[in-house]
């Protein structure tokens, strides 16, 4: 079966599903694989439970009934399928990817260009070779305007993920050390990212870049590009406060955010750029920065008790940690205490970057630090102000014995840490 007919039937059905567990009545489950699952066994329970189709790359388990839809490679026909929606809709597409602040510059962007637009962004982080898919079958024909996370721990892929969507603008948030074990290197992770870049420069399209970022302008030479940042740029966003919730001024009027953190400052002022590039009325940009609240466990300011806690505990990297670190140094509070577990996917460089961030903390006069996880637990430390345990149920026990009262609190972690564990223990 062609593309194109099996297009006709995704116009038919209620939308596409990956999860035999979860088949919405009249839905097209792609049967998918895995290194340890075979959707394809599961193409008659799909069917059972009200699916509308099922496409699957096994013979064995081909219906001529019409139930089913064999093809040579799932996988390959759902990116198809999108690509093919994609130029069926004729919509435009703004894709964004980076090192760090992606999902947040997504977040804000869609709040933003909502205001005005029907708007589709990536849900949570699907932003891999079956999200990417996934997002862009999710839009119909009302939708004006998608808003597609590409994410990528190898070479290739943003190039990938690219030529299905089809982006007719671009952003790269930052270049950082993430996903090193896949890149090999910070170089390796700019010529990843940067794949984007290529990607609308081949195809005479449009990129945003932060121009207060010298890497960003370094690689966006001799592509059509718009600029923010807050002097030299087409759109000049000010930070006014950034020692809490960061307050910045676009265009005369005042916007504050409920953002923590210098590095979201980037964030926000993407969102604002393209929002006001797009037409966007400064009065809804302004509502739209301002109505959004960061969730799961992204930035999260908090209060427990006496206690202020800064929880990013969602993902963490090299440069993210630092981040986070050179923030907290400026954040105001007597007593601050630190909390942080392994940083995952560094490959070669896990011990080098868990001892740079060791070898900044006995520099800088936090008044606790608490670090969790077989890779901080084996860096060199000399501190008495810096604790290490090699597992959560370690520092669980510790933890219990410390008397919090009037903190300021910093939580960060990579995702597979789960360390916002420790707001039931402080």
């Amino acid at each position: 079966m062609d593309i194109k007919t099996i297009h006709q039937n995704f116009l038919e059905s209620s939308g596409v599903s990956t999860d035999s567990r979860n088949i919405p009545v009249k839905s097209i489950f792609f049967a998918l694989k895995g290194d340890n699952f075979n959707g394809n066994m599961f193409a008659q329970e799909a069917l059972d439970k009200g699916a509308f189709k099922v496409v699957i790359d096994e013979k064995k388990f081909h219906k001529d009934t019409g139930e089913t839809i064999l093809v040579e490679n799932v996988l390959v026909t759902l990116q198809q399928l999108a690509y093919f929606h994609r130029n069926y809709l004729g919509l435009h597409i703004i894709s964004l990817t980076g090192s760090n602040g992606k999902t947040t510059s997504k977040e804000l962007i869609n709040t933003v260009l909502s205001k005005k637009f029907i708007t589709v962004a990536t849900k949570g982080n699907l932003n891999n070779h079956i999200g990417v898919p996934l997002t862009l079958l999710s839009m119909d024909s009302e939708t004006e305007i998608g808003i597609v996370e590409m994410g990528a721990n190898h070479l290739g892929e943003i190039r990938m993920l690219s030529e299905i969507a089809k982006p007719d603008f671009g952003y790269i948030t930052n270049f950082g050390k993430a996903h090193l074990e896949g890149f090999g290197s910070l170089e390796g992770v700019i010529q990843g990212k940067t794949e984007l870049y290529q990607f609308l420069k081949d195809h005479n399209k449009k990129i945003f870049v932060n121009a207060n970022d010298a890497k960003q302008l370094e690689n966006s030479k001799g592509i059509s590009r718009i600029t923010f940042g807050d002097s030299n740029a087409d759109f000049i966003i000010k930070l006014l406060d950034g020692s809490n919730h960061l307050l910045v001024e676009y265009d005369g009027i005042e916007l504050q955010s409920n953002l923590v953190g210098l590095y979201n400052f980037a964030n926000i002022s993407a969102a604002i750029a393209i929002g006001a590039y797009l037409n966007v009325s400064v009065n809804d940009i302004k509502q739209g920065i301002e109505e959004y609240v960061p969730s799961n466990n992204r930035s999260q300011l908090m209060q427990r008790g006496s206690n202020t806690i800064l929880l990013d505990a969602y993902n963490a990297n090299p440069t993210s940690m630092m981040a986070a670190l050179e923030n907290f140094k400026q954040t105001k509070g007597d007593t601050k205490i630190v909390f942080l577990g392994d940083m995952f996917e560094l490959g070669t460089e896990s011990e080098a970057e868990h001892q740079n961030i060791v070898n900044f903390l006995k520099e800088n006069n936090f008044t606790k630090v608490f670090l969790t996880g077989g890779n901080f637990y084996k860096a060199k430390n000399n501190a008495s102000h810096i604790k290490q345990f090699k597992t959560f149920d370690d520092l669980k026990k510790v933890i219990k014995t410390q008397e919090l009262e009037n903190a300021t609190v910093l939580i960060k972690a990579s995702r597979g840490m789960a360390l916002e564990r420790i707001l039931d223990l402080i």
